[in-house]
């Protein structure tokens, strides 16, 4: 019976066809799709007492299906101009989905307080919905993807799509059964929601940091740096983890040099000191600048993730100085480069992606 369990919920070879930290995503990912589910009957139950009507909860449940177009559409079509960011901090752009599904299922579940106001509240809640699904389905890949271990991503989500189902299904069930006994009154449901909501969110963050993402962004690029130069080690995309801030990725690390990324040209570098800096770093793809509070880099169009460890070591470098000069800056780049031929390689061996540099802004220059 436990075989035949793994077998169907889980990829083969499991758990060492997997990264580390799979069966945790699993757990909390069914716990919520199981919250996301029951909180839905009590939304379209709630909307449908508002239109004036009486449903069953089997009413509700069938109904709920109708209730995914209008201004859903509109949120979605919003939400995927945004598609560059959400390659950069997949986790934080999928918690905020769910952020995002809950405040519109809050707004379907409030409804019934002001009739007159149905279909606004029942617009506005779809449109949250709309950009909530974009967002969830296109962080989805990299999110599976830290995971696969054996080139069998295809089979991961497979697996995935499977225990989702189950327990949307199992989720629905017990929200009919909420509808039909602590959350047929109003009083109910605003006691119930939330705590369902919170369940939800709440799993959500959970799934999130315990996956591994493998691929550069600026976060976890400082983090890389800021260990290396502090220890001398490459930690792993397991041992970041935990570490990373899925709320304010954008946050400065001092030891890692204070670096921002993705800033206009012209609001980073005049056009006098530009042929100089591009004298200090000889056939680089980065440029840097020093200010009082931050490093400001600048990337080529063409700039991968070994291109910007570089300019960020560079900058990690010289995080001591109060004034840094040319000859800083030289000096940095000498060291940098001491060292990058054995960074590069145990930097791969720990699995990460080092052939791109995902910044989510997209703002790049040709030199």
């Amino acid at each position: 019976m436990a075989e035949s369990f793994v077998n169907q919920f889980f990829p083969s070879g499991f758990p060492y066809s997997v990264n580390e930290g799979y069966l945790r995503y699993t757990q909390f990912r069914a716990l919520q799709h199981f919250s996301s589910a029951a909180l839905s009957v009590l939304s379209t139950q709630s909307l449908l007492y508002a239109a004036g009507l009486r449903p069953t909860p089997a009413q509700a449940t069938a109904v709920s299906w109708v209730l995914k177009d209008g201004m859903q559409h509109v949120g979605k079509l919003i939400c995927s101009n945004l598609g560059a960011r959400m390659d950069s901090e997949p986790k934080r752009w999928r918690i905020l989905a769910d952020v995002l599904y809950d405040l519109g299922t809050g707004l379907e579940v409030l409804s019934p307080l002001c009739p007159p106001l149905f279909l606004e509240m029942a617009g506005l809640g779809n449109f949250a919905k709309g950009m909530a699904v974009v967002a969830a389905r296109a962080t989805r890949l990299p999110i599976y993807s830290s995971f696969a271990k054996e080139g069998n991503l295809s089979d991961l989500f497979a697996k995935g799509e499977a225990i989702s189902t189950v327990f949307n299904v199992l989720g629905i069930g017990a929200g009919i059964q909420l509808v039909s006994t602590v959350c047929s009154s109003m009083q109910g449901k605003m006691v119930v929601g939330p705590l369902l909501s919170i369940i939800h969110v709440y799993s959500v963050s959970e799934e999130m940091r315990a996956a591994p993402v493998n691929t550069l962004n600026p976060q976890r690029t400082a983090m890389i740096v800021e260990e290396f130069i502090k220890i001398g080690k490459v930690p792993s995309p397991a041992d970041l983890r935990y570490k990373e801030n899925l709320l304010f990725p954008g946050r400065l690390i001092k030891d890692a040099g204070n670096v921002k990324v993705g800033r206009d040209l012209h609001k980073v570098i005049k056009p006098s000191r530009l042929k100089e800096l591009k004298q200090i770093f000889p056939n680089e793809k980065f440029l840097l600048t020093c200010g009082n509070s931050w490093t400001d880099m600048v990337l080529e169009h063409n700039a991968s993730g070994e291109d910007a460890l570089r300019g960020w070591l560079v900058a990690a470098y010289t995080a001591g100085e109060d004034s840094v000069t040319e000859r800083n800056l030289q000096e940095a780049y000498a060291k940098m480069k001491s060292v990058m031929p054995s960074l590069i390689p145990e930097l791969q061996a720990k699995g990460w992606h080092t052939d791109r540099f995902l910044d989510g802004k997209g703002i790049r220059f040709g030199f």
